[in-house]
């Protein structure tokens, strides 16, 4: 039954249960109505429109419900979808509107699936050409300034020796550079010694005690969802190193009840009332890429922020999913 016949058909019923009660009833109105008469009018009126009301807030009880979820729809957090109650079309609108989300949220799935793949395609590039073009000309003009120093007058050798030096910490920071756009030890050693190493030159790049704890019983988990977990973790110490102001953070990869979990916490300011930015967003689209949740608040202590990401996995022999 559609919308428009549903609201009629109940003020029809409204208007012709008091029409009834009128002519049939024991009340009557006569030509001059007395006091008493206006009263009865008047009340009949009053419960009429209650009636009236409380039956129309039953009917379209399902459209406020769609609304209240139009306005909180973000498909980087996805909410259960409004129930499709009401029938007719009420229920079709509804229907609809939960296709649309669907349809939405496996489009932007495709295009950030596709923009963090050439993302890192181009990380990849980028960290190559670091490692062989200018990782290689630096170490040459190393190699050149040594020669030279070697034969240089004494007047001139201790100043050379300081170039030398200002060219190599250039080369060690190239190479650094290289190692976060595509992390090698990921591929070579595993997630947990990846992690750990970028636990390890973090916290002695910023000054920031880490902690770094892993479970010996990791399921094995696919190289993209390995790659996710990392740079989610990345991306939430590069977070705290920035903005947190902590000086102590914690680093934890576990794993149980039928998923792998990874959090990074900070003593840091938190986020208090600050609206996500870049690097919150892209995490959040990392996280979906894997069917992986992703939430950042307030730590248990009540200060720093806590970035809690739940991977799940069939079985810790098999695949994550």
């Amino acid at each position: 039954m559609s919308l428009f016949w549903r609201i009629y058909l109940l003020n029809a019923a409204v208007l012709v249960a008091a029409t009834f009660s009128v002519v049939f009833g024991p009340v009557s109105v006569s030509t001059q109505p007395v006091f008493t008469e206006v009263v009865v009018a008047v009340l009949g009126l009053v419960l009429l429109l209650a009636l009236n009301g409380i039956l129309f807030r039953i009917g379209l009880a399902p459209l406020r419900r769609l609304s209240r979820s139009m306005t909180s729809v973000d498909l980087l957090q996805p909410v259960p979808r409004p129930v499709e109650a009401g029938g007719g079309d009420v229920g079709e609108v509804i229907s609809t509107f939960n296709t649309m989300i669907d349809r939405l949220e496996t489009e932007r799935g495709r295009s950030a699936a596709r923009a963090l793949s050439a993302q890192e395609a181009e990380r990849r590039r980028i960290a190559q050409e670091l490692h062989d073009e200018v990782g290689q000309t630096l170490t040459a003009v190393l190699l050149d300034l040594k020669r030279v120093a070697d034969g240089a007058p004494a007047s001139v050798r201790d100043q050379l020796r300081e170039v030398q030096e200002t060219t190599r910490g250039s080369l060690d920071e190239i190479r650094r550079i290289a190692h976060r756009l595509r992390p090698g030890v990921l591929t070579e050693l595993g997630l947990p010694v990846a992690l750990k190493v970028l636990t390890s030159d973090t916290a002695k790049r910023s000054g920031v005690r880490i902690d770094y704890t892993c479970t010996s019983d990791l399921p094995e988990l696919d190289a993209e969802t390995e790659l996710v977990i990392y740079r989610v973790a990345q991306e939430a110490l590069t977070n705290i190193v920035r903005h947190s102001g902590a000086n102590q953070a914690r680093v934890s990869l576990t794993h149980g009840m039928s998923r792998v979990e990874l959090r990074a916490q900070d003593d840091g300011v938190g986020m208090a009332a600050a609206a996500e930015g870049s690097g919150v967003q892209g995490m959040r689209e990392r996280a979906l890429l894997i069917g992986a949740q992703l939430s950042v608040g307030t730590s248990h202590s009540g200060r720093g922020t806590d970035v809690h990401l739940k991977i799940p996995v069939t079985s810790p022999d098999r695949k994550s999913v």
